[in-house]
């Protein structure tokens, strides 16, 4: 039942159509297996990453807490050899000796969401997860671990990079113990592995608050914030790593975001708010090193959540409109940011939050890329001035994505001219890319 035309051709790969849907957003990295169903449905239900690699015959399927089927053929193996594939870093997340908190146990007395691992079982819960970075990094003649992933296919190793512990614990005592044991044998082991920890469910609140406190103490590199927010939240909260410590050495992995509506689908007003947030996220790119739009995929009539980005079912993909911004952001990332600033002749806070912009220039082929968000129910008329980036050819690729707030348009390309200093309508509701060539 698995396809057999896959993607890249890979054997027990990934549904071609879904894996090239992922692929065209370029992302940077691939979180997986996902948040809840990486720490468990009680502590018997906890993610084994060991089950899932070898021959499909010999993996166990597991339940997860979300309530749907994992059958494993999609192991970790397949997840590491996708991004390969695709040119992003892998990010494998295990769970922090402690299952979700929101399990239910189903009849298992141990294992709620106060509980852990006992201590005792604990120094062979942090070897697996040492001996997954063997897997991914280890010599395929050298090592136990490394010839197992040469025996699956891939004598090579995968260069494992990050790895996230935890995700939306509950920061107590049980958690902070277990939490600071792996931490300590990752990097006394792999000093050159990057730990991503985890700051609890929501951007404030206690768990927010003593998750930052501990990722102080231990000085761990990045934390994995999560939050689904109104359209309100976003658009009054552009600021909100503006106001970071600058000196901490922790930086932000914004793990889980979305514009989150219950009950509604994704349309033209939360894709433009995520637009429009993105922007200062670029803006704060020095505090916040990733970000990821969850959920990801959504299979029609199966799901626990709404809205998603991405929908299918057996013969279809159907994008949403959030995608599309994902999409442009991704293609469009740049690798240097260029401050800028807007003059409005608008003065009213309300024109102020709704209007934004990101400037930054890629590297790789020097283009300078324009992203402009304009939420209001008006177009603008704007005069882009760009001094002090060097001469520019005279014609950019524009895209822009416009519609009423509750459609689900797909964006536009054409040529425009441009300069220096050039002029640019921004049609009311849209997203507009302007990418230029420099000289």
């Amino acid at each position: 039942l698995f396809p057999q035309n896959t993607f890249k051709g890979r054997k027990n790969g990934l549904r071609a159509d879904l894996a090239q849907t992922l692929a065209d957003i370029h992302p940077r990295f691939v979180r997986f297996p996902g948040g809840c169903v990486a720490h468990g449905d009680g502590l018997k239900n906890i993610y084994q990453w060991k089950n899932t690699i070898g021959p499909l015959e010999a993996r166990k399927s597991a339940r997860n807490l979300w309530g749907y089927h994992q059958s494993m053929g999609l192991g970790y193996y397949e997840y590491f050899q996708f991004c390969e594939d695709i040119g992003a870093e892998p990010l494998p997340v295990l769970a922090a000796g402690v299952p979700c908190q929101n399990s239910a146990c189903h009849g298992d007395l141990r294992g709620g969401q106060q509980d852990g691992i006992p201590m005792s079982e604990m120094p062979a819960y942090i070897q697996d997860i040492l001996d997954l970075i063997e897997w991914a990094n280890g010599d395929a003649r050298k090592t136990k671990w490394g010839k197992v992933r040469a025996e699956s296919g891939h004598p090579k190793p995968f260069n494992l990079k990050y790895i996230g512990i935890g995700n939306e614990d509950l920061i107590t005592d049980i958690f902070e113990e277990r939490f600071t044991m792996i931490f300590n044998a990752i990097k006394e082991k792999y000093p050159e592995i990057i730990v991503v920890g985890t700051v609890g469910p929501f951007n404030e609140g206690t768990d927010y608050v003593e998750g930052w406190k501990l990722a102080d103490k231990l000085g761990i590199p990045m934390v994995d914030e999560h939050y689904y927010q109104s359209p309100g939240w976003f658009l009054h909260n552009q600021d909100f790593y503006d106001k970071y410590d600058r000196s901490k050495k922790t930086k932000v992995y914004l793990g889980e975001y979305a514009t989150h509506i219950p009950g509604r689908k994704a349309n033209m007003e939360t894709a433009l708010t995520e637009a429009l947030y993105l922007t200062a996220l670029e803006r704060n790119g020095d505090v916040v090193h990733m970000t990821s739009y969850a959920p990801l995929l959504a299979k029609e009539k199966h799901t626990q959540w709404s809205p998603d980005l991405i929908y299918f079912n057996n013969r279809e993909v159907k994008p949403t409109t959030g995608y599309c911004v994902q999409k442009l952001y991704g293609q469009n990332a740049g690798s240097h940011y260029i401050p800028s600033q807007i003059i409005l002749d608008n003065q009213d806070n309300r024109v102020k939050l709704r209007i934004g912009s990101s400037i930054v220039r890629d590297s790789k082929t020097g283009d300078v890329i324009v992203k402009l968000v304009n939420l209001l129910p008006v177009s603008v008329e704007t005069e882009i001035q760009l001094p002090g980036i060097g001469s520019v050819q005279p014609s950019a690729v524009r895209t822009v994505l416009a519609g009423a707030p509750e459609s689900t348009p797909l964006p536009v390309t054409d040529t425009i001219e441009v300069g220096v200093n050039f002029k640019q309508q921004l049609p009311a509701y849209s997203f507009t890319v302007i990418r230029l060539k420099t000289k």
